[in-house]
């Protein structure tokens, strides 16, 4: 089965909407303009039950096949929310808010999984319920937790869910997953150093903060180096150092704020333990004392077997069995889709972009030839699992 005749006949249509959200984009849970738009489509598409608010600024919309016997309730998930860049492509479409744009392709997301529930509307070929899912805040905001949080998978009894993304430099027609932890969990690092300032001549009067977050940043990079497995993967990032406000003074204060990776939860725990240990241990060595907070954000996005197997068969349906990379090796990036995969069974998969900057780049766009690949992909999902 490749792609759906149907809808590649609707790529022109679904292009317009993407690029209308590329042109207005919004940032974490402020998405009001995008979910309405969502919503408006989806109750002209004939959904049965359109919902907003969901999450705060989400929206889900619900789809019921020909049939209902089975009792199946598909979850089928896309992102709307942009990143705070300054877009840098020149195209006609590009974002008329400066310093925001879709530099993720979450306007590519959300405009195929609209036109997957539009020809599901249409068709309704499948026996059992389809929910369409539209989440704010994937960027930082932690929206797929928010919209679990609020009772939506037992609200629509959702039994299992599926979400996909874009990969720059995967080809168009495309498509990669692996079973088990395919993201990383981002946690986000903090540490607050307090010293003793003073004048930038006399450094023996003083305990300078700059010289101990300095410290402290080397000797967090020992903690992956030194203190995992070497065939275990974590990162550290620290990736920002503020202090002081003149050029010839040595601060009182300094703060450190970064992030920290991992695929396993042993492998967070040891990242926890031991940056907390090196942070308030390094300052302590200078006379200096240090606060280091170690806040978990997003976990490992874990993809779960049997729902990998079946979304690979899907994929390869679409594009060939041999265009699907059933083994793509774990990316360290996070994504919040993990909260919804510890909620229930399901699977992430990637899709091919093709040959683009990558995301979170100010030249980056989302590859308008993946619309019709990716929405048969959310088709035949449906249809396949649920079959009428």
């Amino acid at each position: 089965m490749p792609i759906v005749n149907r809808i590649a006949g609707m790529q022109d249509e679904i292009t317009v909407w993407r690029r209308d959200f590329h042109e207005h984009p919004e940032l974490l849970y402020d998405v009001h303009r995008t979910a309405g738009v969502v919503a408006d489509k989806l109750k002209a598409f004939g959904c049965d039950e359109v919902v907003p608010g969901i999450g705060r600024t989400g929206v889900v919309g619900v789809i019921k096949g020909r049939k209902s016997g089975s009792g199946r309730v598909i979850g089928m998930r896309a992102d709307m929310d942009a990143l705070p860049i300054l877009e840098d492509t020149g195209l006609p479409y590009a974002s008329k808010t400066p310093g925001k744009m879709h530099a993720c392709g979450h306007d590519g997301h959300s405009a195929m999984l609209l036109g997957a529930a539009k020809y599901l509307c249409e068709t309704r070929n499948f026996d059992g319920t389809a929910v369409v899912i539209f989440q704010p805040a994937e960027e930082g905001g932690a929206g797929g937790r928010a919209m679990v949080e609020d009772g939506m998978m037992d609200r629509w009894n959702i039994q299992e869910v599926y979400g996909m993304h874009n990969q720059p430099g995967m080809a168009v027609g495309q498509f990669g997953l692996r079973p088990g932890p395919l993201m990383a969990s981002s946690d986000r690092l903090h540490v607050t150093i307090e010293g003793k300032g003073g004048h930038a001549a006399k450094p023996h009067k003083c305990i300078d903060t700059v010289l101990v977050g300095a410290h402290i940043i080397t000797n967090l990079q020992s903690i992956v180096s030194r203190s995992l497995d070497p065939l275990d993967s974590g990162v550290i990032s620290m990736c920002m150092f503020h202090a002081g406000n003149a050029g010839n003074v040595i601060p009182a204060t300094a703060e450190l704020t970064g992030t920290a990776r991992a695929l396993t939860p042993h492998v967070r725990d040891q990242l926890e333990r031991r940056f907390v240990e090196i942070a308030e241990g390094t300052a302590k060595l200078f006379g200096a004392t240090a606060k280091a907070i170690y806040r978990r954000d997003y976990p490992v996005t874990s993809n779960h077997p049997k729902q990998t197997e079946f979304a690979a068969a899907i994929a390869g349906e679409v594009v060939g069995r041999s265009n699907v990379d059933t083994d793509l090796p774990p990316v360290m990036g996070g994504e919040d889709f993990s909260f919804m995969l510890e909620a229930r069974p399901g699977a992430f998969i990637f899709v091919g972009n093709g040959d683009t900057a990558n995301v979170h780049h100010p030249a980056y766009n989302f590859n308008d030839d993946v619309i019709p690949v990716g929405v048969s992909y959310w088709a035949r999902l449906v249809e396949t699992a649920m079959p009428a």
